[in-house]
């Protein structure tokens, strides 16, 4: 099995919900469900590697708080040399809403701190050669994205394939934000990204003619990913064919970090040299049983388990 990483931004995350509608201003509301969690991008596709007992590298920072002493303490062995910043942790509320979707409210924290050198303190580029860094958060980790050109001139040099999801800009897909994804991009290998992301990127409707239009601008050989939620996922392959599945039929509990369940199945897979077809069932199959399982459950992407329908 090749070797795996993930580079990027690790919090905490509190969910509650769902909630509808709105509640108004000084009132309260009773949720049914909450859950006190390790959150952010990076961190929910660890999470999946570790629940799956796939063997991986983490990087990430935390805060001098005892949310940080909390977050490193879930990932053992692996965080040792995880920088502490004298910032507080990155928390985020996410409230979930009845129609599946959520609001987040989130801290700024300490994930803007994340620098290359955080990076270079936990992965080691000869461990990982050959293997792939899922790289997340980007729009997040402030010290990090700005060296994100040290950062592929690194990956390039130890032949790693850099897997990049960006999430959501804070400012939302502006030009800017826009121009800078496509720039990273054409340094990646693997891009994993949503339909609203992609759609935005592309300039068009079709998510599939989207992931072409990303597929072009990218390195030869590249794998463009296209995660639609219930509708499955989409990818175009280093060979330029396009491979779709589809997703289980679930009853979902919580949707928050789908997308990078997503994301570390679908790679532990790809590390494991599966077809892409499989890559993309292991990935969808993986994320409908996160989503509706409590306590999450991630099963086993070679041979997953039913989600709850």
């Amino acid at each position: 099995m090749r070797p795996l990483a993930v580079i990027g931004n690790v919090n905490v995350d509190l969910i509650l919900g769902p909630a509808a509608p709105w509640p108004k201003a000084g009132t309260e509301i009773i949720v049914d469900h909450d859950e006190l969690r390790v959150g952010g991008s990076a961190g929910n596709s660890a999470l999946t590697w570790q629940a799956l007992g796939i063997e991986f590298e983490i990087a990430a920072n935390i805060g001098s708080d005892q949310f940080g002493r909390w977050l490193a303490e879930a990932f053992g062995r692996r965080s040792e040399k995880w920088p502490v910043r004298p910032e507080q942790t990155t928390l985020s509320v996410g409230i979930t809403h009845p129609d599946g979707e959520r609001t987040f409210f989130t801290t700024r924290g300490h994930l803007p701190r994340f620098s290359l050198a955080d990076v270079f303190a936990v992965v080691d580029g000869a461990r990982l050669r050959g293997g792939y860094a899922l790289l997340c958060g980007g729009f997040l980790t402030d010290d990090l994205t700005r060296q994100y050109d040290a950062f592929f001139d690194w990956a390039e040099s130890h032949d790693i394939t850099v897997a990049l999801d960006t999430g959501w800009p804070l400012d939302g897909w502006t030009e800017q934000n826009c121009a800078a994804t496509r720039a990273w991009l054409s340094r990646s290998g693997i891009a994993l990204l949503n339909e609203v992301e992609s759609t935005t990127l592309a300039g068009v409707a079709d998510p599939i003619e989207a992931a072409r239009h990303i597929s072009s601008h990218m390195p030869n050989g590249a794998i463009v990913v296209v995660k639609r939620g219930p509708d499955g996922a989409i990818a175009i392959g280093p060979d330029g064919q396009l491979v779709s599945v589809a997703a289980p039929v679930v009853a979902v509990v919580d949707t928050i970090g789908a997308g990078d369940v997503f994301n570390a199945a679908f790679l532990a897979a790809l590390a494991k040299d599966e077809p892409l077809l499989s890559c993309l069932r292991a990935g969808t199959e993986v994320a409908s049983r996160a989503i509706s399982t409590i306590p999450r459950s991630y099963g086993d992407p070679t041979s997953p388990q039913e989600p709850r329908s």
